[in-house]
């Protein structure tokens, strides 16, 4: 059997039915391969860092995703998305080609032997779980099974096979024969399996958290994407129902839930919503479930919950080690598959009366009134004259019939999506949330369409589109049900509003007058095929959206926006989390505390 042809069976065995692909000298023969490979079929991207994007997307939607691209500059572009993939969790087939085993420079003191030969497993080994160049055909079944055993297991994420282009088209001989990969082979840490005494030792501080959720006053609950990839949505939502309490949601769990939920308080963050941070802030008791509460969860780490009992669940015990140097210590770190400890607290719990009772109706008295006080699309949205983004969001959330995917790009469309939306049905919402490229949706969303064939909604600003512009024309190839909601302000509309916190608004390289140049884009996505709309007026939202979500193939909507359209709130690095931008009159805001005001706030 040849090489090529039996990494094409092993991506049809993964239950991957698409692998997205540029082409190259070094990637030819696995490319041919996987066009004679029954149930695998491969999808041509315009860039091999769309085809990385793609992967990622597909596999959010599916569970795993496999991308190809050729040796050196094909594997280097590669590099974003894997990179997107690894802060993110997200289990991704990488394979690349590499220049035969013959031109490899190896320690000769050449920069390069072969022709676009680079070192691609070192320059991918920092945002992998597992990256290996093949130098024995027969070590390939080893390696693949490694890889993606590597890929799934623990906290997920992507894996890099670097195939030599001579070897691709040798013959292994009977597959079945080859040496396979044992997971016993693996350290406990490399699976991420905890046992014995580390055990008991884990069973002991669940016990601990279950006796402070009984002493809490003002309790809250943060849950993050160690909850999906645990696979723990149904467990959650029993403990959810079970506490009672105010919870939070981490922008990549924003669809775990259903928002109508009572005790839910809204998103958290430097970009989270005031109700949201004023609860966790004011909280005596954090619990967080699965997020790596990174600084922009935070803020200012030494200022985050801090006049609460704090304590962490991750399955990455490095996660939990960060903050013994950030100057927010822990009360109790759990490193510990987050499926398993809810199981665990959850049967603590049993046939005893949940902290959501009589005990902390105060409590959840303050988060509904902060909740009622800062709503997320105000009735000064809804007078605006030009299609207001929160509007654009809190119509969208009626109009969608709850099986869609949506994937947002980063910047200003992100944050006030994750602000206002609020998925229903089976809807899943994604991004590239830790790495935040721009450009990231349009791929992305074609990986999520070809995976699920539902409609992906992507979600993106005129900047982070241009970024990957060029995969219109795959939507278009293959006449997917993408719809590209497009918030044009002809500029980066975050970065503007970091100048305008710290540069005294000068927009250098952020807008149209100091460098940036945009297409017309309506006429452009009329070139690639799509069916256009162009939205320019908060009257006719209801409609437009209406009529772009009715049509079908691919579609793209322009919300024509001012160039002076901000997210809020939003926080000031140097902040603490419950004082966002707008600042809100001292007066007022020292009523929403009952945790004791840090002294840079007392004043505006």
């Amino acid at each position: 059997m040849k090489l090529s042809d039996y990494i094409a069976a092993f991506i049809q065995k993964l239950d991957v039915r698409h692998a997205f692909v540029v082409t190259g000298g070094a990637a030819i023969h696995l490319i041919d391969s996987i066009a004679h490979q029954d149930g695998v079929d491969y999808v041509c991207a315009q860039h091999e860092q769309g085809a990385a994007m793609m992967a990622d997307g597909y596999a959010r939607a599916s569970g795993m995703g496999v991308a190809i691209g050729t040796s050196g500059p094909g594997a280097t572009n590669m590099l974003t998305g894997t990179a997107c993939a690894f802060y993110d969790s997200v289990p991704v087939l990488y394979i690349t080609g590499q220049v035969s085993t013959f031109r490899l420079r190896r320690d000769t003191g050449v920069r390069q032997l072969g022709f676009q030969e680079a070192d691609t497993v070192d320059m991918f080994t920092p945002v992998t779980k597992y990256s290996v160049l093949i130098e024995d055909k027969m070590d390939i079944r080893y390696e693949l099974e490694k890889a993606v055993y590597i890929a799934l297991s623990g906290r997920p994420g992507p894996v890099l096979v670097d195939v030599p282009d001579n070897l691709q088209r040798e013959d292994i001989g009977d597959p079945e024969a080859l040496r396979s990969f044992d997971p016993a082979e693996l350290s406990a840490d490399a699976g991420g399996e905890a046992g014995g005494a580390a055990a008991a030792s884990t069973d002991a501080l669940v016990d601990q958290v279950a006796v402070r959720l009984r002493e809490a006053k003002r309790p809250v609950l943060i849950l993050g994407w160690g909850v999906r990839c645990a696979r723990a949505e149904e467990s959650v939502r029993r403990l959810v129902e079970r506490l009672g309490i105010p919870y939070v949601l981490s922008w990549a769990v924003i669809d775990l839930l259903p928002h109508d939920m009572p005790s839910y308080a809204g998103t958290f963050g430097t970009h989270g919503c005031r109700a949201g941070n004023l609860a966790v802030q004011n909280a005596d008791f954090v619990l967080s479930i699965g997020s790596r509460l990174d600084t922009h969860h935070t803020g200012t780490p030494k200022d985050f919950a801090r006049g609460a009992h704090l304590v962490m669940v991750d399955v990455d015990a490095t996660e939990l080690d960060k903050f013994k140097v950030n100057g927010r210590s822990l009360d109790i770190g759990i490193a510990m598959d987050a499926k398993a400890f809810i199981k665990g607290l959850l049967n603590r719990l049993e046939g005893e009366p949940g902290p959501g009772t009589a005990a902390i109706a105060p409590w959840l008295g303050y988060v509904e009134g902060w909740k009622r006080k800062y709503p997320i699309c105000p009735d000064s949205e809804k007078e605006r004259a030009y299609p207001s983004p929160y509007c654009v969001f809190d119509i969208l959330s009626d109009l969608t019939d709850g099986s869609e995917l949506l994937f947002a790009d980063t910047g200003c469309s992100l944050a006030w999506m994750m602000s206002t939306f609020r998925p229903h049905g089976s809807q899943r919402v994604f991004s590239a949330f830790n790495f935040t490229p721009m450009g990231y949706a349009l791929p992305a969303a074609i990986g999520g369409a070809f995976a699920s064939g539902k409609t992906s909604i992507c979600v993106s600003g005129d900047g982070g589109l241009q970024m990957n512009i060029q995969e219109l024309a795959t939507c278009a190839r293959h006449k997917l049900p993408v719809k590209v909601l497009l918030f044009d302000n002809q500029g980066y509309g975050m970065i503007q509003q970091t100048q305008e916190q710290w540069m005294d608004a000068r927009y250098y390289a952020a807008n149209v007058d100091q460098g940036l140049a945009f297409p017309d884009f309506c006429k452009l996505a009329d070139v690639y095929g799509f069916t256009v709309f162009d939205l320019d007026s908060n009257a006719r939202v209801t409609e437009i959206l209406t009529d772009f979500l009715k049509a079908s193939g691919p579609c793209f909507c322009r919300v024509k926006v001012p160039s002076a359209c901000r997210v809020v709130p939003q926080l000031k690095f140097g902040r603490a989390l419950e004082d966002q931008e707008p600042l809100l009159d001292r007066e007022e805001f020292l009523e929403n505390l009952i945790i004791e005001p840090l002294d840079s706030s007392r004043e505006s």
